[in-house]
């Protein structure tokens, strides 16, 4: 890709924007920003780019715009370049480009899908890491994948959302996965079929395609967008045949990546090894595994990766115990089918939920785990839907909805939570929504209960902690 002396625009002054301003500068481009914001567009002064606010048409000699992964297609600036021919792509497909720049490119192994992403990848990472790859997560996760390249990382375990892989036409992995999908993001693509066909970009080029068993888009998404030649690997919570990863007892076991898918398995950790527990980390641990296995990392390396693997925070964090009753925060499921997983990992639990639904139903989800529910205390400004789908489906089951606040609200919340579970029972922080209505990210929304849980285990005479 040789952009030396070439009119680059990019489109978006965040956090993308930031890292991708240095990188262009670097292959010699002359480089415009662009931007609706001007204080975010000024934090780049001194970068060696000049910086235009509110653009909506690209100046007469660009001939490549990079945008951030937010700006919808429909964003008139982006419309205007496509009409007048120039590329467009973001940050993951300059990534991609500029890593195939170096004498050994690095090894891409992505992973997509509507939840479990950033769980997946972080167990990819640590298997990696602990068989000696000098292997970083990135992407979606924080660490923009720009800087991964520039870093020189010999293994990128890339976690990319929609909004990326629709702007990426050439990326090609060595394996890649669509672990599940679930409507989201519906206002940015316009439909679920092109998320759907967003998301499938992943496996365009890819050598190898994993499929999830138990997910008809996964399964949907291989077949469709598999390149010609293209390795087919799938993986289960079932007893794996030829060609996939599953369970047999309590042990993950490879019946891919073996010299005799036929007749033999390697074993890849046992289910203690998982954690969290719960089946859909269960899923998210093998496709994890059948990744690592893909660039040829031992059966005892993911076992011994799965082990030393510590969640990222607000991800079925468990908080604390009190009078036999665990207290465990997974303010990341912020939509209906990540709720699903993680309350589906516990037998009898207090559901705490609400929020932001955005349209989306929750009857599926209440009817598939109604008999899992101990009692339900509800917030946030779509508490009333929940409420309505926990009677349709649950009648029996006490709920408690509490008006909005903020950090008052959620100790109102854990106590009344407290007041319903039972020793053994599990209160579980799985809002099912988004948390905009009342907090600024889900992770403050995590904290928040955190908090309370700590505050209530104090004034209970608790000092141990359980997480």
């Amino acid at each position: 890709m040789e952009l030396a002396g070439r009119h680059v625009l990019v489109a978006g002054a965040g956090v993308t924007g930031k890292s991708i301003v240095p990188v262009l500068r670097d292959l010699g481009a002359r480089i415009t920003v662009t931007d609706g914001n001007a204080e975010r567009l000024a934090e780049l002064e001194g970068l060696g780019a000049e910086l235009v606010p509110g653009l909506t048409e690209p100046p007469e000699d660009v001939e490549l715009v990079v945008t951030s992964p937010g700006w919808k297609p429909t964003s008139p600036l982006l419309v205007a370049a496509a009409e007048a021919g120039l590329e467009v792509i973001g940050d993951v497909e300059l990534a991609w480009r500029v890593g195939q720049l170096r004498d050994k490119p690095p090894v891409w192994l992505a992973i997509t899908g509507t939840n479990g992403k950033t769980t997946t990848v972080g167990m990819l990472e640590s298997i990696l890491r602990t068989a000696g790859v000098d292997a970083v997560a990135c992407g979606n996760v924080g660490f923009a994948v720009l800087d991964a390249v520039r870093a020189g990382h010999e293994v990128l375990a890339v976690e990319l959302s929609s909004f990326q892989l629709h702007w990426s036409s050439t990326l090609a992995p060595l394996a890649s996965v669509v672990l599940n999908l679930a409507e989201d993001h519906l206002d940015w693509h316009g439909s679920m079929e092109e998320y759907a066909a967003a998301k499938g970009r992943v496996h365009t080029h890819s050598r190898n395609v994993v499929r999830n068993l138990h997910e008809d888009w996964s399964i949907r998404l291989a077949e469709e967008h598999a390149p010609a030649g293209a390795r087919h690997v799938a993986f289960g919570m079932d007893t794996p045949r030829s060609g996939e990863l599953g369970i047999v007892e309590d042990l993950l076991v490879d019946r891919a990546f073996v010299a005799d898918p036929a007749t033999t398995a390697d074993e890849l950790g046992t289910l203690a090894d998982v954690r969290p527990p719960g089946p859909h980390n269960v899923s998210n641990a093998l496709a994890a595994a059948a990744l690592a296995r893909a660039y040829g990392v031992t059966g005892e390396d993911v076992a011994k990766g799965l082990r030393e693997y510590r969640p990222a925070p607000h991800r079925a964090e468990e908080i604390g115990e009190l009078d036999g009753v665990r207290y465990i925060n997974d303010s990341k499921a912020t939509n209906p089918h990540a709720a699903s997983g993680s309350l589906r990992a516990h037998l009898s639990v207090v559901w705490i939920a609400g929020g932001q639904l955005k349209g989306a139903s929750v009857d599926e989800l209440v009817g598939s785990i109604a008999g899992r529910l101990r009692g339900v205390v509800l917030f946030g400004v779509d508490s009333p839907v929940i409420a309505a789908a926990v009677a349709r489906h649950a009648p029996d089951v006490p709920v408690n909805s509490l008006p909005s606040g903020d950090d008052d609200t959620m100790t109102a919340a854990v106590k009344a939570a407290r007041v319903l579970a039972r020793p053994g029972d599990v209160v579980l922080l799985a809002p099912a929504a988004a948390s905009l209505d009342m907090y600024r990210s889900y992770g403050e929304r995590g904290d928040a209960f955190a908090r309370a849980v700590r505050v209530l285990r104090d004034g209970a005479g608790e000092t141990s902690d359980g997480g």
